[in-house]
């Protein structure tokens, strides 16, 4: 290869390189890489076909020079024969050139009617030894000059070192995209574990305060204060919806949703923090297959559950145990203080009572100024 054609191949791979990793979308350089391959080459049309998941060959990019025969129906999207020329190329990664398609037998009985006025034919391995995205070929009208030795090693060159700037900037968005996930990772963790928790924790002095001052509190004041405290009720759901969406899965990936027990345990840690001291905790039974619907019930449940005990109990015991069995899991927070208050906002029962409802179980709940309340929790599971 003379030094003009390295220079201008040079210059061109570093174009593809370039506009590769600067993309979101390292796919959207394919039809550059098609431009190119034809100016190279002084071809009139270029296909650059790549490989999906079934191993089949489909036209991904195309490129019609000035000098074209003629016009050609666009040819993206069509699913070449496994037979082609082009598929034993991007399989095999041994490049191949024709003077004649229709008159060679090795592309002969594959070459559509919208390719009949092109003669001299090459194709090269597009990609890596190591991931053979697919193939690059270029034509010329028939009356043209076949493809020299030279163009074809130019063209498989630079549909090597294209392929390579398509894996590396596949690699590059990759490690950004799980830059972006952990971070969201973190924020998601600081406003759990640290905005929900002060909230909470404002949340539960403005019910003491209210109870302290009861009686002095006439009922404008009074009613102000329960505002102010749905209002934090209020803003702990947007913060707890917001920790959903951060770390929901991607639209392009599928992620496990984070496991039943250790969500439990989250809840009941959080708690024990504003108590001052730690809810005894019992899990029994396997957790790991509940159904997602049912476990993002059943954490919600838990957490309606302490908050009640932490606003307004005044218990010095609680106990936690969620059961799995074939048939259903159970929630059960039993605790000593002083049982739920019969003027205080019921919305957090009744979300619970709803939830069970729309799972297809029940909730009880126990109350008495001296035993405490117990909050029974029950949903059917599949036994399937």
């Amino acid at each position: 290869m003379d030094s003009t054609l390295a220079r201008r191949m040079l210059a061109a791979s570093t174009e593809i390189t370039q506009a590769a990793l600067a993309s979101e979308d390292p796919d959207a350089v394919l039809p550059l890489i098609v431009r190119r391959a034809v100016a190279l080459t002084e071809a009139d049309l270029g296909l650059l076909m790549v490989r999906d998941d079934q191993d089949n060959l489909t036209v991904e990019a195309s490129y019609v020079g000035q000098r074209a025969a003629g016009p050609l129906t666009d040819p993206v999207g069509a699913v070449l024969s496994p037979h082609s020329a082009a598929s034993h190329v991007a399989h095999n990664g041994v490049p191949v050139v024709v003077d004649d398609l229709i008159d060679d037998p090795l592309t002969a009985p594959y070459v559509p009617r919208a390719l009949r006025v092109y003669g001299p034919f090459a194709v090269a391995p597009f990609g890596t030894r190591e991931r053979r995205l697919g193939s690059l070929a270029v034509y010329r009208r028939r009356s043209a000059d076949p493809f020299t030795r030279v163009t074809v090693d130019l063209l498989t060159s630079f549909a090597a070192q294209a392929g390579l700037a398509l894996v590396l900037a596949e690699g590059s968005t990759a490690r950004q995209r799980i830059a972006v996930y952990q971070e969201r990772e973190w924020i998601a963790r600081d406003l759990h574990d640290v905005i929900v928790q002060r909230l909470y924790g404002a949340g539960v002095q403005l019910n003491v305060l209210g109870r302290r001052l009861s009686d002095r509190l006439d009922d404008e004041d009074a009613k102000r204060l329960t505002d102010v405290t749905d209002q934090i009720d209020q803003t702990i759901a947007e913060v707890r919806a917001t920790v959903r969406t951060l770390t929901s899965s991607d639209p392009e990936r599928s992620e496990q949703p984070p496991e039943l027990a250790d969500s439990l345990r989250s809840e009941v840690r959080i708690a024990g923090e504003l108590l001052g001291w730690s809810p005894e905790l019992e899990l029994d039974g396997e957790l790991d297959d509940v159904p997602v619907v049912v476990a993002d019930h059943a954490r919600a449940a838990l957490r309606e559950a302490l908050s009640n005990v932490v606003r307004h109990s005044g218990a010095r015991a609680v106990s936690v145990r969620v059961l799995r069995t074939e048939a259903g899991l159970l929630l059960r927070v039993v605790d000593d203080g002083c049982g739920i208050p019969h003027d205080v906002s019921k919305r957090g029962l009744r979300n619970m009572e709803e939830r069970a409802v729309a799972a297809g179980g029940h909730c009880t709940i126990e109350s008495s100024p001296d035993s405490g309340s117990a909050v029974t929790w029950e949903v059917p599971l599949s036994s399937g």
